[in-house]
């Protein structure tokens, strides 16, 4: 079967969260040889109308590139700026705003020089709007979540100031000249290169940011591109639009003329609309995916996004009990639900670093095959540790609160979660909240949740993605586990062991079977997969391991 580009969908329904985003959907980059999910239909070239519109699962929550924390944003400001570099088609590293790039032979200092490239308002992009990007997202002022998360530790001096310890002239980015960019790493970063494919390291251009202030990013006029696309509309809530940058270096390349999103929170909406002809893209849930398998527009599309449970140890009493924590995860039957409530390509998870992510360095095995299943449903392990429980609680009932997304398909899984729960443990009461994917993210950020159904999808290809969130006060971790141990463990496999390969994989397996198995500190569910109609004529439109979730750059209408 053909691949073709899954719809942005909501993380957590990543991914950031994610982040990826904090509990919410997330999407980096692919440096290791995975391949891309495309439309693999020869290409015959673009004819008629090239426009197409696609389908968006809530509002974008932001624009800033220093302030995203979702999907939503990812995607959409993924296509609108371009970085040092850009995923092309095969989800592999090309050249972006960088021509070419040097690094020390201690990995500790890169110089990248640029392309004479242009701002959609024909200002230049110049290596001053990647220093100002980059100190702007570790500006306490500014207050950008991802910013210190992905700048900490990594860019020299960028975790200090972050803390208010140094200035923003201190972090190691410096404009030699307009055209040349010298970084200095804290540390050597084996994945550095494919983490400036993520949005909080897009280039910012100054006086544009600083002319509109806090409207900056707000509304389509107030925003300003250097990728294949700018935004031209805005209609918060409903949707909005973005059109080829004729300012783009490579604007010769890109074949659409205009993408439009309508925000459908409803499944049976969109197949509606697909089927009028009104929208040329929806996604699908179990209860159309049989009807519609056999149609030529059909997809099914797998991605490295987590769906899973945080628990948040400080905001209930019970949560903070490892066996309520394992009780949980045991008494989720992952298949049924994949199986019955999803039926669109999902699959029970076994860990919590995905299957066909990334590989071991020294015999290729996938790393989810190398460290085997570290969770399971099982309904009667679910009991035994549920009865612990209960006795070290000194209680008979416990109600937690579950925070999720208020769409469709979401709210089916909330209602299959809590009726899993409460059947398999005696005594539990799940109250669901569902809200809006923006308040949900909010919520997920400012660690007011009790027990979370989150997502988290990569930043880019490496296990520290997923494994990093969750070091003692870490930017993603937000649900207050601690552990001495699992802190070390990562320490070592991003300090003593960064330019180890064999050893650093080594030491994430430790820290993954700590994390799940010892600690139950999350409960992975799922892993996504998505089925969709995608219009057969749109040829083009790639989807990669990391990055904006769909990538519009190559593709074009044909008839």
């Amino acid at each position: 079967m053909k691949k073709q580009l899954v719809l942005l969908l909501t993380l957590m329904f990543v991914l950031v969260l994610a982040a990826c985003s904090g509990g919410g959907d997330s999407e980096t980059t692919n440096t290791e040889g995975e391949s891309s999910d495309e439309n693999t239909s020869e290409d015959s070239g673009a004819s008629g109308d090239q426009e197409i519109t696609v389908t968006a699962k809530s509002e974008i929550p932001s624009m800033d590139p220093s302030l995203i924390t979702d999907s939503v944003g990812f995607q959409w400001a993924g296509e609108t700026h371009e970085g040092l570099y850009r995923l092309d088609e095969n989800g592999q590293l090309v050249d972006g705003m960088a021509e070419s790039s040097e690094v020390s032979d201690d990995g500790l200092t890169w110089t990248f020089k640029l392309r004479d490239a242009e701002w959609s308002n024909g200002d230049p992009v110049t290596a001053n709007d990647f220093v100002y990007a980059w100190r702007r997202a570790v500006d306490p002022e500014v207050g950008s979540e991802y910013g210190p998360y992905f700048l900490g530790g990594i860019i020299k001096n960028a975790q200090a100031i972050s803390n208010g310890e140094a200035e923003l002239e201190e972090l190691g980015a410096k404009a030699e000249d307009d055209k040349t960019l010298v970084v200095n790493l804290e540390k050597p970063v084996p994945y550095f290169e494919s983490m400036t494919v993520f949005i909080t390291f897009m280039p910012l251009n100054q006086d544009f940011v600083e002319e509109h202030g806090d409207k900056h990013a707000t509304e389509a006029e107030y925003t300003l591109a250097n990728g294949p696309f700018k935004m031209t509309e805005w209609n918060h809530g409903e949707g909005w639009t973005i059109e080829k940058n004729e300012s783009y270096w490579d604007a010769d390349t890109v074949q659409l003329d205009k993408v439009n999103a309508k925000v459908i929170k409803e499944v049976s909406t969109g197949v509606n609309l697909y089927d009028s002809g009104e929208i040329d893209q929806t996604e699908l849930n179990a209860e159309f995916v049989d009807k519609y398998r056999t149609d030529n527009a059909f997809e099914i599309v797998e991605k490295p996004y987590l769906y899973f449970f945080k628990f948040n140890q400080e905001a209930n009493d019970a949560l903070a009990n490892v066996n309520v924590r394992k009780a949980i995860s045991y008494g989720i039957d992952r298949q049924g639900l994949v199986d019955t409530i999803l039926n669109d390509g999902s699959v029970a998870a076994e860990g919590y670093v995905p299957s066909n992510f990334v590989s071991m360095p020294d015999s290729g095995e996938g790393f989810r095959e190398a460290q085997g299943a570290l969770v399971e449903s099982n309904a009667e392990k679910a009991q035994e540790h549920w009865q612990k429980a209960l006795e070290e609680l000194g209680t008979d009932s416990v109600e937690i609160e579950l925070l999720g997304d208020d769409t469709g398909t979401s709210k089916d899984a909330l209602a299959y979660y809590k009726n899993q729960l409460e059947e398999n443990l005696e005594g539990l009461t799940i109250k669901l909240l569902e809200v809006p994917f923006k308040e949900r993210v909010r919520r997920d950020s400012a660690s007011e949740f009790e027990m979370e159904a989150a997502t988290w999808g990569p930043d880019y290809v490496d296990p520290n993605t997923y494994l990093n969130m969750y070091v003692t006060d870490g930017q993603n971790n937000n649900m207050n586990y601690s552990s001495e141990e699992y802190d070390s463990l990562i320490e070592k496999a991003n300090g003593e062991y960064a330019q180890q390969p064999e050893k650093r994989y080594e030491t994430f397996l430790e820290a993954e079977r700590l994390l799940l198995e010892e600690d139950a500190a999350v409960a992975p569910i799922y892993q996504d997969a998505k089925a969709q109609l995608f219009r057969p004529s749109i040829k083009g439109v790639y989807s990669t391991a990391t990055g904006p979730e769909f990538e519009f750059k190559w593709a074009s209408v044909e008839e």
